[in-house]
């Protein structure tokens, strides 16, 4: 696991659900299959109305045509991140298109446990709302220890809620290799 996250941030509002985070329509493809996975990169956040990342007039894409990783890695949401159904598929595509933290006000559960306990990213809970000070395009740094992030764009740093016991899993890399390490699972 990484101590510092680095990258541009891509900022979201309330309420983004797996549909806009991987319309259903791109479920077809095969997560075992290298190639096919990458759909699931190249049609991450597919499903966002294009004013919904708050980005500059002709440029709306979270992935640039053609490609299947995002130039952005760190995502800035409102409340309820993550609503809808409970497909593993939304925080995999993400992953998958390079996500390496979502900081959200709050997350729907069964979306934040998806994210931990299968490796895909870390999902931080921010203590105030970021959505209106940060921007699509800000250069960010997360400091996963200190539980901090700092808009290196507008020099500004927010404290992070505790990532509390789930740090656990996530050092480990996902649930069952925390389930091996610990002992609940034969190696």
């Amino acid at each position: 696991m990484q101590q510092i996250i680095e990258g541009k941030a891509y900022v979201l509002g309330n309420d983004v659900d797996t549909d806009q985070i991987i319309p259903a329509e791109h479920l077809v493809y095969s997560l075992s299959d290298p190639e096919e996975k990458k759909n699931y990169g190249k049609f991450a956040l597919s499903g966002v109305p294009a004013e919904g990342a708050g980005l500059p007039e002709g440029k709306h894409a979270f992935v640039n045509e053609g490609e299947y990783e995002s130039d952005y890695r760190i995502i800035i949401g409102g409340r309820n991140f993550g609503c809808g159904s409970s497909r593993e598929h939304a925080p995999a595509c993400l992953k998958i298109a390079g996500i390496q933290a979502v900081v959200a006000e709050s997350y729907a559960r069964i979306f934040y446990r998806n994210s931990v306990d299968g490796g895909f990213f870390i999902p931080f809970e921010s203590k105030v709302r970021l959505a209106e000070d940060i921007k699509t395009g800000d250069q960010l740094s997360i400091d996963v220890e200190a539980e901090t992030l700092t808009n290196k764009t507008a020099n500004k740093t927010y404290e992070l809620k505790s990532l509390g016991e789930v740090i656990e899993i996530i050092k480990a890399g996902n649930i069952f290799e925390y389930a091996k390490k610990t002992g609940m699972i034969a190696r």
